[in-house]
């Protein structure tokens, strides 16, 4: 009767693994689905990507130098035009 009994334990200790992966393979399918689909739903948001928003910030930041330097330049240039003028 013992090994009855453990056969019994060792095949439902078998299936309890078999659910228990099968679990894990059913979680990972979810989380996947559930990724696509979020990506899916930001792309038709349009939604910017953190690195392109940080890239196109950074080009503004030197382009607004770029803008004061030369608007300093001018003003230094028309500066001396009116002391020759």
């Amino acid at each position: 009767m013992s090994s009855g009994t453990n056969r019994i334990l060792d095949d439902f200790a078998k299936l309890m693994t078999d659910a228990a992966g099968a679990a894990q393979g059913l979680r990972r399918e979810a989380e996947a689905a559930f990724q696509s689909q979020a990506d899916r739903f930001l792309n038709n948001m349009d939604v910017v990507k953190r690195e392109e928003f940080e890239a196109v910030r950074e080009m503004a930041a030197r382009a607004r130098d770029e803008n004061e330097a030369l608007k300093a330049r001018i003003e230094a240039l028309e500066a001396k035009l009116a002391t020759q003028g």
